[in-house]
């Protein structure tokens, strides 16, 4: 059988591919798709780079890492699922944007009554926020610096103020901020005007921050020494609090007396059991010591949209077929104040 996927060429491209749909092997589920999420910094960073220098020599590469579909058939093994069950499915090289995707049946998780295809596409960028909000320990009361507000900043955003803690987003995107005012964070800062530490000091009556996510890839000095600046200070001038990268961000700065009593923490991901194999098709880990794996992450995500608590409708700002592929990439590309949840509608 074959099948529509979404690819990007060496010069930077979308175009729609036809392929085989993958043979469904032990512990996984074929799914018919019916809603796919881009991730615009993991997709596509390096296509800006790709246009600037174009390789003709390189072949499409598929891509895309969480959709939401109806369960066609199982494989052997797999108990979790029937045909005709509606799930939400995560991971690289499994839940592309295409018409039909093969995925372990641990990377996938039940859509509840109420979730809509659209909304639970996005499971996978919401469990990566999930588990960075975690990653930071939050207590109810505190303060955080959520500094970029991309899909995945957005989710960690609410995540956190979920978690009973007070939340300052900041980005230079004037429609991200927007949205996250629309989903209910409390405040937001425009990087490119305003000072982000002052605003803080403002927002915490003094107290300082509690802890920060850098939530975006690429050079994150500037956020990074922004959020430190913005934590907590004690008498001896030492500050302290946890800062949590999640994405590829890079970082330097001075570890011992220049960096305080700072935690600097990373968030992998959706939380353990990514890319485990035998986790992913139906082995799971003793849950009295991992409370929290990548499953459970998933249909945490799933009930808060169901419950009304994660707002994920604002965050869509346009919704393509497959065949319209080169038309999705191009408007994140090139349009990135305007363009943040990209849908594709198989």
């Amino acid at each position: 059988m074959k099948r529509k996927v979404a690819a990007i060429d060496g010069s930077g491209r979308g175009l729609c591919i036809e392929e085989e749909v993958p043979d469904l092997g032990a512990g996984e589920v074929l799914v018919e798709v019916r809603a796919s999420l881009i991730s615009p910094g993991t997709e596509l960073g390096g296509a800006k780079k790709m246009r600037a220098e174009p390789d003709p020599a390189r072949k499409p590469r598929p891509f895309g890492y969480t959709n939401a579909g109806v369960v066609a058939e199982v494989g052997a093994g797999v108990e979790q699922y029937r045909p005709g069950q509606r799930v939400a499915c995560m991971g690289g090289g499994y839940a592309l944007h295409a018409d039909w995707a093969v995925v372990p049946q641990n990377l996938c998780v039940p859509v509840p009554d109420g979730v809509g295809f659209d909304a639970a596409a996005a499971v996978h960028l919401a469990a990566t926020g999930l588990h960075a909000v975690r990653r930071t320990a939050p207590l109810y009361g505190e303060n955080g610096l959520v500094v970029g507000l991309g899909i995945v900043g957005q989710f960690a955003a609410q995540f956190a103020q979920l978690s009973g803690c007070h939340i300052l987003g900041v980005d230079h995107y004037a429609r991200r901020r927007e949205m996250a005012l629309s989903t209910g964070i409390e405040a937001v800062v425009d990087a490119g005007s305003e000072d982000p530490v002052e605003r803080a000091g403002a927002f915490t009556a003094g107290y300082g921050m509690d802890f920060g996510i850098v939530a975006f890839g690429g050079e994150a000095s500037d956020a990074f020494e922004g959020i430190y600046r913005s934590l907590k200070q004690a008498p001896d001038t030492h500050r302290m609090g946890r800062i949590v990268l999640v994405g590829g961000a890079r970082v330097t700065h001075g570890f011992g007396s220049a960096l305080g009593n700072v935690d600097v923490r990373s968030a992998a991901r959706t939380g353990p059991g990514y890319h485990d194999e035998d986790y992913e098709r139906g082995r799971d880990y003793p849950r009295v010591f991992v409370e929290w794996p990548t499953q459970r992450n998933l249909a945490e995500c799933l009930r808060a949209m169901a419950a009304g608590k994660l707002q994920v409708e604002p965050l869509y700002t346009h919704r393509f077929s497959l065949d319209q592929v080169a038309a999705a990439v191009d408007v994140l590309v090139e349009n990135p104040a305007e363009a943040l949840g990209v849908l594709f509608k198989p």
